[in-house]
């Protein structure tokens, strides 16, 4: 093969890049090379750093994904297609056997006996829902929907902050501009909208099938991803998890079917904790901001034509979201949240485990560092959308739910979920001892307003009024 440059002038472009650009584009390549040179941008120099392959197999496999990101479901701020695609090849990539009777005979009876010990724990009663056995590739298709709602209102925030950020540095519309020769010109924010679109699907996919080789159930992140009550064991991941720990699988997989059984518990008889934990995240999303001076000056900094260094600024985080203080607000109520439901389930679940499982103990505390360092795919999240769903004080959380029932029994730690104004706030988790007498004073200045209003409304109550002078 002769290693000679192409020949002709230097407006010609490498044949594999001119196919990208028109896989990406159709008719409109032309104008979109016009453009490009127009701003000082080299496509052949842009292709060679992207590093596009000269190998044609290798170049059909780019640019049928280039394709497949830019086609269907590419309108909204994640492309579905791609998330699911994605989801389930990262799902399968260390294997994903389908599972043998025995594997769901013994997840469900070990679901149906955290039932039971979870009765004598707490007066939130069962989930109701029946009990259920995936592979990850299940745990895959049953739980994407719910990435749907955590995800789409941050994606959507951010590619138009992204937009409008960048507004000034883009080509003019076609309602501003007369394409050369009648051609159809290229809407660049839109363009933009499309790949962000397609980078967000292939982030969340990545996420959910990551995590979908490490979860044990439905509810390991602490966000509600069913909305039908029912409580679910992925065998495989149990089996993996139990490997090399000196508790028996069978402790183990009861541990963590009471723990799954308890997070359902909650979710499913505490009606507002959903809408709860999902608006916060969608007031974090209404939020979101982009760095319009770090970002110009950024993208003056940058040489296209250098991977390096576009490579340093994307990890420097010049294109993240700015942190507002109502975001910083958000994410500490994000934060409380998700430490009070996982400090809630961490306590419950080690008084229906000690009477019942000699390693229950040791097996609570290896759960307890796993959800604080968090894995690949709580990572993967945090990057997407800039929440970390890791409960970093959990242990506050835990002592402070044990020190209400010590307080007030069982009965009293269970019905703080009663009503979200009920929740206890970060001083709480700072100070557990001191949380029954913050609340005794609380309502005690609830009782007083209540009493002022009532005067000022004439609402008193009093002494009632005498019908006629004999009852007098």
């Amino acid at each position: 093969m002769s290693s000679e440059p192409p020949t002709g002038h230097s407006d010609e472009q490498p044949p594999q890049w001119e196919e990208l650009l028109r896989s990406m584009f159709g008719a409109d390549a032309d104008e979109a090379m016009r453009e490009l040179r127009e701003r000082g941008m080299d496509p052949a120099a842009m292709a060679a750093a992207a590093g596009l392959p000269d190998d044609p197999q290798m170049l059909s496999v780019v640019l049928a994904q280039v394709q497949r990101m830019l086609a269907a479901n590419g309108e909204g701020p994640v492309n579905w297609d791609v998330a699911h695609d994605v989801a389930r090849q990262a799902a399968v990539a260390e294997g994903d056997p389908s599972l043998t009777a025995h594997e769901v005979r013994t997840a469900k009876e070990a679901l149906s006996v955290a039932d039971l010990w979870l009765d004598v724990a707490t007066d939130l009663p069962p989930a109701a829902g029946i009990a259920q056995a995936w592979s990850r590739s299940e745990w895959v298709e049953h739980t994407l929907p719910a990435w749907r709602a955590l995800a789409e209102p941050i994606a959507g925030s951010l590619s138009t902050a992204l937009v409008n950020a960048l507004a000034g540095h883009l080509p003019e519309s076609p309602a501003d501009q007369d394409a050369p020769g009648g051609a159809a010109a290229i809407d660049p924010a839109q363009l933009m909208r499309q790949l962000g679109s397609a980078v967000f699907g292939m982030q969340v996919g990545q996420a959910a099938g990551t995590l979908s080789r490490e979860v044990f159930g439905a509810t390991d992140i602490g966000l509600p991803l069913l909305r039908e009550p029912t409580t679910v064991l992925v065998p495989t991941n149990v089996a993996a998890f139990a490997e090399g720990l000196d508790a028996p699988v069978e402790e183990v997989r009861l541990f963590l079917a009471v723990r799954e059984a308890a997070h359902a518990r909650l979710f499913t008889h505490v009606a507002w904790l959903r809408g709860h934990l999902l608006g916060i995240v969608e007031a974090y999303a209404r939020g979101i901001t982009i760095d319009v001076d770090s970002l110009e000056e950024a993208v003056r900094a940058i040489d296209p034509t250098d991977p390096a260094a576009l490579q340093g600024a994307l990890s420097c985080g010049v294109f993240a979201p700015q942190a507002t203080p109502d975001q910083l607000a958000n994410l500490l109520r994000l934060e409380t949240a998700l430490a009070l439901v996982e400090g809630w389930v961490d306590e419950v679940t080690a008084v229906a485990t000690l009477p019942h499982l000699p390693h229950a103990v040791p097996l609570r505390e290896m759960i307890r560092r796993r959800r604080a360092a968090g894995g690949p795919a709580e990572q993967t999240f945090a990057t997407l959308v800039g929440l970390e769903l890791r409960p970093r004080r959990s242990r506050d959380a835990a002592a402070l739910w044990a020190e209400i029932a010590r307080t007030g029994g069982p009965e009293a730690r269970d019905a703080v979920w009663g009503h979200p104004d009920q929740l206890p706030t970060p001083q709480d988790l700072d100070d557990p001892t001191g949380y029954t007498v913050r609340r005794a004073a609380a309502a005690i200045e609830n009782a007083d307003l209540d009493r002022a209003l009532a005067d000022i409304f004439g609402d008193s109550p009093g002494e009632p009024e005498p019908e006629d002078d004999a009852q007098a």
